[in-house]
């Protein structure tokens, strides 16, 4: 979904783990789910903190790419 995104034109765009589910994924123990729906919370958390002037991808802890 990251390339619609950027082609829609969308300012801050933050991968998430899938369409169906984008904030969780059924095939991991409750445990790690809740852990991956931390660092996805947490990424879009820092895209809300950092100026953006065209479409730019976070992921990961590297810096974004526009």
């Amino acid at each position: 979904m990251t390339p619609v995104a950027v082609m829609v034109g969308a300012n801050r765009i933050v991968p998430a783990a899938g369409i169906i589910h984008p904030l969780g994924n059924t095939d991991l123990s409750a445990e790690d789910e809740k852990a991956l729906r931390r660092r996805i919370v947490e990424k879009a958390l820092q895209a809300l903190q950092t100026e953006v002037t065209r479409p730019t991808v976070f992921t990961g802890g590297e810096t974004p790419r526009a």
